[in-house]
C-alpha cells in the first residue's frame, strides 16, 4: 500500500517530527508500506531524528506573498500527489491550510487528518482583544468546515474529542519513542522537564513551584531540556527567585533517553498539551510523573496516585507539594515508577502501528 504523509517540515526536534519518525518507520519496516513524505520549504537534508531508509521524500518550494505562496503550494502539492498516486493520504499539518488539502486535491483517494495539538494552542499571554477572539472564532469555524471532508479526523486523547464538532473523529495516541531494558534507579536527586521554552510549557509556573521545593530540599536539582528562548526571561526569573544554583537549562539533545534514566521524578507544568509524549517517555524508564491536569493528555496517561500525580491546573502550590511528596517518600516513588513502566506499555510502537494499519486497510477495503 502506498501511503503519503503531507507535513510542513520534519528536520526539527519537535514532537510531531519524533512521532512521525517512529510511526512511519514502523509501518515501512514491519508492515510493508511504501511511504512517501511531502514537506514544504525544507532545505535541510539532515534530520534531527532517525527515519527508516525505506522512506522517500518530496519537497515543495513555495515562496512569495500569501497569495503567491498559497498558489505555488497548491500547484506543487497537486503535481506530487498526481505523480505518486497514493492509496491513502495522511495530513499532519496543524495550520489552517491542512484543513483544506481535500479541496486543493479534489480528494483523489481516502484521506486522514492527524491533529497533534489542542485548540488551546491559540491561548496567548495576557487579556485577549475582541479582534483576536473574532479571528479565532472564524478560524475554528473554517477548521470544522474543512475537517468534515476527511474520512477520519484523528486526535490524540479522549479530551481532544470535546474540542471538535465532527462525526469522523477517532482517537489514536502517539507511540512511545522507546521502551528500554534499563530503567532509572530513582536514587539521583534530580527532577527532569523536557520541552521548548514558551508560554505553553509553563516554565514560569514550574520555577514558582520549584522555589518552594528548593527551600525544603536544597540538595535536589531540576534539569530542563528544550529549545531556549531568552525572551521568556527564565534565567532572570530563576535568579530573582534565588534558585539558579538548582535549576539548569539545556538545549535539545538527541540522547534525551539518558536524561530520563538519570532522573528520579519527571514534572510537567504545561498550560495545555496535544498529548504529552514526554510523560510516556519518562514512564518507560520507570520515572513517576507529577503533572498539571491541563487540557489535554495528562489525565489520559497518568492515573492519579497510582502511576503518578495529577495536580489541578495552575495549582502551583499543589505542584510543589506533589514533587516534595515523591522526594520525601522513596517507597511511593519506587512503587509509582514500577506501575508507570507497566501501564505505559499500551503506547508501544508496535501496538500503535497495528491501530494505524487496521485503519488504513479498512479504508482500502471500503
Amino acid at each position: 500500500m502506498k501511503l503519503v504523509y503531507i507535513v510542513n517540515r520534519i528536520d526539527g526536534p519537535g514532537g510531531l517530527e519524533r512521532v512521525l519518525s517512529i510511526k512511519a518507520s514502523m509501518l515501512a519496516d514491519h508492515h510493508g508500506y511504501d511511504i512517501h513524505i511531502v514537506t514544504l520549504n525544507q532545505e535541510e537534508d539532515t534530520l534531527f531524528y532517525d527515519f527508516s531508509p525505506k522512506l522517500t521524500y518530496h519537497n515543495i518550494t513555495a515562496q512569495g506573498n500569501p497569495i503567491t505562496h498559497a498558489y505555488r503550494y497548491a500547484s506543487g502539492l497537486r503535481k506530487v500527489v498526481k505523480k505518486l498516486n497514493p492509496d491513502v493520504l495522511v495530513v499532519c499539518d496543524d495550520g489552517l491550510k491542512g484543513f483544506f488539502v481535500p479541496l486543493i486535491l479534489g480528494k483523489p483517494c481516502p484521506m486522514i487528518y492527524e491533529r497533534h495539538v489542542s485548540k488551546n494552542v491559540v491561548i496567548r499571554k495576557g487579556k485577549e482583544s475582541l479582534l483576536h477572539k473574532i479571528s479565532i472564532a472564524i478560524k475554528f469555524g473554517l477548521m470544522n468546515f474543512g475537517g468534515k471532508f476527511y474520512n477520519h479526523f484523528i486526535v490524540l486523547t479522549q479530551g481532544n474529542l470535546k474540542e471538535w464538532k465532527l462525526k469522523n473523529l477517532k482517537v489514536i495516541p502517539n507511540p512511545l519513542s522507546f521502551y528500554p531494558d534499563q530503567q532509572s534507579t530513582l536514587q539521583n536527586k534530580k527532577v527532569l522537564a523536557v520541552g521548548k521554552q514558551g508560554f505553553q510549557k509553563g516554565y514560569d509556573r514550574l520555577l514558582a513551584a520549584w522555589n518552594r521545593v528548593a527551600k525544603k530540599h536544597p540538595s535536589w536539582s531540576i534539569d530542563i531540556y528544550g529549545t531556549i528562548d531568552k525572551n521568556e526571561g527564565l534565567d532572570d526569573l530563576a535568579k530573582d527567585l534565588g534558585i539558579s544554583t538548582s535549576v539548569h537549562f539545556y538545549p535539545p539533545i538527541k540522547n534525551i533517553a539518558e536524561k530520563y534514566q538519570e532522573a528520579s521524578i519527571y514534572v510537567m507544568s504545561s498550560r495545555y498539551e496535544g498529548f504529552g509524549m514526554v510523560l510516556t517517555e519518562a514512564m518507560a524508564y520507570g520515572v513517576p510523573c507529577v503533572s498539571f491536569d491541563c487540557p489535554y493528555g495528562p489525565s489520559d496517561i497518568i492515573s492519579d496516585q497510582e502511576n503518578g500525580l495529577l495536580v489541578a491546573n495552575n495549582d502551583i502550590e499543589g505542584l510543589a507539594n506533589g514533587i516534595c511528596d515523591l522526594i520525601e517518600h522513596e517507597e511511593k516513588r519506587i512503587m509509582m515508577g514500577k506501575k508507570a513502566r507497566i501501564d505505559v506499555q499500551q503506547y508501544l510502537p508496535e501496538k500503535i502501528a497495528v491501530q494505524w494499519d487496521n485503519l488504513f486497510k479498512s479504508l482500502i477495503t471500503n
